[in-house]
C-alpha cells in the first residue's frame, strides 16, 4: 500500500467512506435473507458474509488500531475473518453458507455500528498510517462488491427457477464490431508497477521496475461470442492439442463444452437479468485461463503478458463499462481506432504467472496477508470488469485468480510475437 487517497480528517473523507460503504447495501437492495445466505460453491461466499467480513476488517485493522477498542461482538471474528492467519482462526470457508446466525438484520446493525464508529474516527482527526488503514478498507471493500454480484450470479445460476437479479443488463447490439486486428506495442525497455506519489496502490503493483519488451502485437479489441463460438463449434473443447495439460484434465473432469452460462442451444446465456439471447458482438466472458489460453492456440495467437497490458494501457484514459454502468454485463464495443474496451466489461487474462515484483515487500503485520502469500499457481488478470467500481481500477492493477476459475467476469485479448 502506498500513499494514501483517503480525505485525513475531512468531511470529503467520511462522505467517501459513507459513499462506498452504502454502495455495497445498495447492491444488495430487492434482496432478501434467502438470497443473502446462499453459497452455491466453495470459491463463492453468501451476500450476508461479504456484508458481514467487510465490516470486520474495518473492525479489526482500522478501530482494532486502538488496543483500547473492545468489540460488540467478539465471537463474530472467528466467523467472519476470512484468511488473515495471524489475527486468530476462522470459520472454513466452505461452510460459511451454514451460518444462519447472526441474522441478516444483526449483520446491518452491526455495519451501522461500526459505520458510526470509523465517521466518529475520522472526524477527530487521523495520522498518516490509519489514514491508509481506512483507504485499504475501502479498496477491500470495493472488492467484495464485485464478488458479491459474481457470487449472487453463480447462486441464482444454480437455482432452476434462473431468478433474475435486475433487468437492466443491455439489449444486443445489433451491430458489427470493429474487425478484428493486431497492434504493435514498444519494444525495448519499459517500465511497469505502480508510480510513487500517484494514490493508493496495493503491495502486489510494488515497486515500479524496469522490464524488457520483445516485438509483439496486440489486438484492438476483445474477443466476442461469435468468435468463441467458433471456436466451440469446430471442436476446441475436444481437441486435447490445444489446451494445457491440466487445462484438459479439468476439461475432462468437469464436463466443460462452452462458457460458464452459456446455454446448450448456444444462442442465449444466463446474466444477472435472466436468460438473454446472446449478444455475438459482445465480448465472451466467464472464461478460465485454461480456455482463453486454448482459445489463443486455436486462433493462431497467444494471451498478452501483463507488461505488455500495462505499457499499452498507460496513456489511455481509465474509462468503460463500469459498475456504475448498472449493465452488469458486457456490451459490443462501438466502433473506433486504436486499443478499445482495454479497462471495463470483463477482465483479461494474462500469460503472466501472479508472482512478485523485483524487490517485493509486503505490508508489515497481519496486512501483509492481503496479497503476497497468494503469489502461487494464479495468473494475472488487468483492466476490470463491468461488475468493477470505476474509482477502483488504475493500469497497474494485478487481479489474479487460480487458472481453472470461470465465476469472474473474466475474458480474452489475443497477442501475438511480432
Amino acid at each position: 500500500m502506498t500513499a494514501s487517497t483517503f480525505a485525513v480528517h475531512t468531511e470529503d473523507g467520511i462522505a467517501r467512506f459513507m459513499r462506498i460503504r452504502r454502495q455495497t447495501l445498495a447492491l444488495c437492495a430487492g434482496l432478501g435473507a434467502e438470497d443473502l445466505m446462499v453459497q452455491s460453491m466453495p470459491d463463492a461466499s453468501p451476500g450476508k458474509w461479504h456484508l458481514a467480513h467487510t465490516t470486520w476488517f474495518f473492525e479489526q485493522f482500522v478501530l482494532g488500531y486502538d488496543p483500547a477498542y473492545r468489540s460488540p461482538h467478539p465471537a463474530w471474528h472467528y466467523l467472519f475473518n476470512s484468511y488473515y492467519e495471524s489475527v486468530g482462526p476462522m470459520h472454513a470457508r466452505p461452510q460459511r453458507g451454514l451460518l444462519s446466525r447472526p441474522a441478516l438484520e444483526e449483520v446491518r446493525d452491526y455495519r451501522s455500528r461500526i459505520d458510526e464508529a470509523v465517521g466518529e474516527l475520522i472526524a477527530r482527526g487521523l495520522d498518516a498510517a490509519l489514514a491508509d488503514r481506512i483507504e485499504l478498507g475501502l479498496q477491500h471493500e470495493q472488492q467484495h462488491q464485485e464478488l458479491l454480484l459474481t457470487d449472487l450470479k453463480h447462486a441464482f445460476w444454480s437455482n432452476p427457477l434462473r431468478p433474475v437479479y435486475r433487468d437492466t443488463t443491455a439489449p444486443a447490439s445489433g451491430s458489427k464490431s470493429s474487425p478484428l486486428h493486431f497492434l504493435p506495442g514498444r519494444e525495448g525497455p519499459v517500465e511497469i508497477g505502480h508510480r510513487d506519489g500517484s494514490g493508493f496502490a496495493y503491495d502486489n503493483e510494488t515497486p515500479r521496475h524496469r522490464t524488457w519488451l520483445t516485438a509483439h502485437l496486440l489486438a484492438n479489441r476483445l474477443v466476442t461470442n461469435s468468435e468463441y463460438l467458433a471456436f466451440v463449434r469446430e471442436g476446441g473443447y475436444r481437441e486435447a492439442s490445444l489446451w494445457l495439460s491440466d487445462g484438459w484434465a479439468t476439461v475432462q473432469r468437469e464436463g466443460w463444452q462452452r462458457p460458464l452460462y452459456w446455454q446448450e442451444d448456444l444462442s442465449s446465456e444466463f446474466t444477472l437479468a435472466g436468460i438473454r439471447e446472446l449478444d455475438p458482438q459482445a465480448p465472451v466472458c466467464h472464461i478460465s485461463y485454461f480456455e482463453a489460453d486454448a482459445f489463443a492456440r486455436w486462433a493462431g495467437a497467444r494471451l498478452p503478458t501483463e507488461a505488455e497490458w500495462e505499457d499499452a494501457a498507460a496513456d489511455l484514459p481509465v474509462k468503460g463499462n463500469f459498475q456504475e454502468a448498472h449493465h452488469f454485463h458486457p456490451i459490443a464495443p462501438a466502433h473506433g481506432e486504436g486499443l478499445q474496451q482495454m479497462y471495463g466489461d470483463v477482465w483479461e487474462w494474462t500469460a503472466s504467472p501472479y508472482v512478485n515484483y523485483p524487490g517485493f515487500k509486503p505490508l508489515p503485520g497481519a496486512l501483509g496477508e492481503y496479497n503476497g502469500k497468494f503469489m502461487n499457481g494464479q495468473w494475472v488478470l488487468r483492466g476490470g470488469s463491468c461488475a468493477t467500481p470505476h474509482d477502483h481500477i488504475r493500469t497497474s492493477y494485478r487481479n489474479f485468480f487460480p487458472p481453472h476459475a470461470r465465476w469472474q467476469f473474466a475474458g480474452i485479448r489475443l497477442g501475438k510475437d511480432r
